[in-house]
């Protein structure tokens, strides 16, 4: 018999779910700043509702945002001239 952490869950169950959980908030964080600072409220909602270990996020990061390079950028650059 395995033994359990209290909660039901064995102990090898929960040491591939902490490192997956760990795994799925970092990339979860990452795209959804990313989406945060593009005005992307699709995507932030999408990123922050469904739980994709990750894979969502990752399609997000490298596929999506790149794609998109002018919604990210929010400072402008003023030339000398112009002030």
């Amino acid at each position: 018999m395995e033994s359990s952490l209290g909660l039901g869950v064995p102990v090898l169950s929960s040491a591939l779910l902490v490192p997956l959980v760990i795994w799925s908030a970092i990339w979860k964080g990452i795209a959804l700043w990313k989406a945060a600072r593009r005005d992307q409220l699709g995507w932030y909602l999408a990123l922050l509702v469904l739980n994709t270990v990750g894979l969502l996020p990752i399609i997000y990061i490298f596929l999506v945002a790149p794609r998109h390079p002018e919604l990210g950028s929010s400072t402008a650059v003023v030339s000398p001239s112009e002030v």
